[in-house]
């Protein structure tokens, strides 16, 4: 497996934490991607339209033989799979999966533009994607992932807040008040 891919995940319907656990498992489960990191689950202020429930999001790190066009394929498989209905834009959904980075790579098609056009402005992609590569140099090789957190507005920042953390066995147990 040679190329190397991030992959934000949401959820705001039902049991959140069960919707981005049976994505995982069904990435996981493909035969041509294999799950390096998972970040810890963070409860998020909706954007976009905001008078919904709130999220939970994380980042994943894989390794794929798959295409960017046959994994952007796979992740609305499994949104489809697990209920995802799209109403509108940015309204609820038990699950998204949207594609960051894949490799260093630039793209755009009708379907897909890699990086992600919007990924640098939202708070719940960058902290989570922080934590799993805090080394993380952006395609465009101008912006590291270290300067993209420090221009994140603090207003943006306090809409992230960690939920679950990742523990030691990759499994998830919930932060103590």
């Amino acid at each position: 497996m040679k190329n190397m891919a991030y992959i934000a995940l949401g959820s705001n319907l039902g049991e959140r934490d069960i919707y981005l656990k049976k994505a995982i498992d069904r990435l996981k489960s493909h035969s041509f991607v294999n799950i390096l990191k998972c970040s810890s689950i963070y409860e998020t202020d909706p954007v976009g339209f905001e008078d919904q429930d709130q999220f939970l999001n994380m980042v994943i790190n894989i390794e794929t033989d798959l295409s960017p066009e046959a994994l952007l394929e796979e992740c609305l498989r499994i949104e489809k799979e697990l209920g995802r209905e799209r109403l509108f834009r940015w309204g609820p959904r038990v699950i998204d999966l949207d594609i960051l980075l894949y490799n260093q790579e630039n793209m755009e098609s009708e379907k897909l533009t890699i990086p992600h056009p919007r990924m640098k402005e939202r708070a719940f992609v960058i902290l989570p994607l922080f934590e799993i590569d805090s080394e993380l140099i952006f395609p465009d090789q101008h912006d590291t992932i270290s300067s993209v957190v420090q221009k994140l507005p603090e207003i943006e920042k306090k809409g992230v807040r960690l939920w679950k953390r990742i523990n030691g066995e990759g499994g998830s147990v919930p932060i103590e008040s």
